[in-house]
């Protein structure tokens, strides 16, 4: 998961494109593919789903830069439990 990934993503499309190209992609990794290529989807997915995210927080009320600190944090906090 990379932030200004999500950061581009969130600013590049609409939650609801980015929604869609998240189904695209599960459809993906449900068809006869290899490892690595999952792999590099679920990194795909992961970043859509942090843009979705964000979108949800700036919607919420939220300034850009603060959803995505907003973000970060959650992300960060979860993995140092």
């Amino acid at each position: 998961m990379k932030l200004p990934i999500i950061r581009k993503l969130y600013q590049a499309a609409p939650a609801e494109k980015l929604q869609a190209t998240v189904e695209v992609l599960e459809a993906f990794c449900e068809m006869n593919v290899k490892d690595e290529e999952i792999d590099v989807a679920g990194e795909l997915i992961t970043n859509l789903c942090g843009a979705i995210e964000v979108h949800e927080l700036v919607n919420s009320g939220m300034k850009e830069s603060d959803a995505l600190n907003t973000f970060s944090k959650k992300v960060l906090g979860s993995i140092d439990r």
